[in-house]
């Protein structure tokens, strides 16, 4: 017996009415991209390893899918290396190539190799899938869509605002509610400055992200297991659980930061952006001096994105980074970016039940088929609905009428068309309402006109 196919964990197939909803998400951000000015670039499932490696840190190197190199991939190869953990090195001779991790730094690579292309500043998007070997749960896939926009080529913090402004579009459009954090690298930087661990900046501010996770009394265990003294870790706690409004957290951060440069050049970035932006979100913004996400790469502001309908993971986030080119040899080029994550929005709009009902219409008119006459009589008029942008087809086989209008239904077609001897000698079509079951003798421009409506 034939074993029973299946597919990877952290994978899954999606239907015909799944990637209606899923397209109608990809289309959303991609309008909403275009209406700012950002152009679609793609680029390869697999990239290089020499372009993935040491780019996301020791633990995002062990989640990067590997290619096995064609054909004898063993020749040559030193089997012993496998010995005293040395499967990174036998890994390597293996696997010249890998799948993508994130759109950020193959769209870094695309930069530089391009850069004569280009016209700077850049403003581009991308829709594709990435994929990474991690343990899948709920909300967290091996193979997920990320939605990127960023601009590369300017330093101007007009960026981040027009980011934060898309932010606030697309998730007005899902009807979905939403809390944008802010935070800054700089701000950051300032803290572990001012309580004397700058060496210690991504143990604290790993630790601090975790907030909303574990909670504050495991917060400060683990810095203390991270080796922050007692009196630094004492000296983080107003700061952790600051509250009030952005103003009151910015003004309070001043004076924290009044012997940091860094941290204050943070505060006067944070602050722009939200005085720019002055209300004009439908969404909240909130300084969270906890988030700390991308310290790898991020050096300025730093954004995520929450629901607050759902419980479920961050649904997008970016930052901005003044040199992530400088990993390819083009050192200095600074940019901002933002990635809505595509299948975290697909599980919250599906609890929320937000699609609007069209997006699960595919065919709109189904003409039913009572034998080669009728089909023919209906194939003119098929094709005109067609050019008027009416989404119609005719049910394949002369079947029984009631296995038709089975179809019909479970296909959710709202309505259908049939010509016997009467409609035929008519000129016309019975139109039937799926939805009202009201029935009309009708032309076939009546149809298009109803259906318009």
């Amino acid at each position: 017996m034939a074993q029973k196919p299946s597919i990877p964990k952290g994978t899954r197939d999606f239907g015909p009415a799944e990637m209606a909803r899923r397209n109608y998400i990809f289309d959303t951000i991609r309008s909403v991209y275009a209406l700012y000015g950002f152009r679609q670039i793609e680029t390869p499932a697999m990239e290089n390893l020499s372009t993935l490696m040491g780019k996301y840190g020791e633990e995002g190197d062990k989640l990067l899918f590997k290619i096995l190199n064609s054909g004898d991939f063993l020749k040559g190869v030193n089997v012993g290396d496998t010995a005293d953990g040395g499967s990174p090195k036998l890994a390597a001779q293996l696997c010249e190539k890998g799948l993508r991790y994130d759109l950020t730094v193959p769209f870094a690579r695309y930069v530089v190799q391009h850069r004569e292309e280009l016209t700077l500043p850049f403003r581009r998007f991308q829709i594709q899938p990435v994929w990474r070997a991690d343990r899948p749960q709920k909300g967290r896939y091996r193979e997920f869509y990320q939605c990127d926009a960023d601009v590369v080529g300017s330093d101007s913090l007009l960026n981040e605002v027009e980011l934060m402004q898309i932010v606030d579009e697309v998730f007005r459009r899902f009807g979905i509610r939403v809390c944008i954090k802010i935070n800054n690298r700089k701000i950051l930087t300032g803290i572990a400055e001012m309580i004397g661990q700058a060496d210690k900046i991504v143990d604290i501010t790993v630790a601090i992200d975790k907030l909303d996770k574990i909670g504050l009394e495991n917060v400060n265990a683990e810095l203390a297991e991270d080796g922050i003294p007692a009196d630094a870790i004492e000296k983080l706690q107003p700061i952790i659980k600051l509250s009030g409004s952005n103003e009151e957290k910015l003004q309070t951060m001043r004076e924290v930061l009044k012997d940091s440069e860094t941290g204050l050049k943070g505060c006067e970035e944070v602050e722009f952006v939200l005085k720019t932006l002055n209300h004009q979100l439908t969404n909240a913004i909130e300084l969270d001096l906890t988030l700390a996400r991308g310290l790898n790469y991020y050096t300025g502001c730093i954004f995520e994105v929450k629901a607050l309908d759902v419980e479920i993971g961050s649904i997008t986030g970016g930052g901005r980074y003044d040199n992530l080119t400088g990993i390819f040899g083009m050192p200095g080029l600074s940019g901002v970016g933002i990635s809505f994550g595509a299948d975290r929005i697909y599980d919250v709009l599906n609890q929320l039940d937000l699609y609007p009902k069209e997006v699960s219409t595919a065919t709109q008119l189904l003409f039913v088929n009572f034998g080669d006459a009728e089909a023919a009589y209906a194939l003119p008029a098929i094709a005109a609905c067609r050019k008027a942008g009416i989404r119609a087809e005719i049910y394949p086989d002369a079947a029984k009428m009631k296995k038709q209008m089975q179809y019909a239904n479970a296909r959710e077609i709202p309505f259908v068309a049939l010509a016997g001897e009467t409609e035929i000698a008519a000129g016309k079509f019975t139109l039937k309402n799926m939805t009202t079951g009201e029935q009309s003798l009708v032309t076939t421009e009546e149809i298009i006109s109803q259906i318009q409506k």
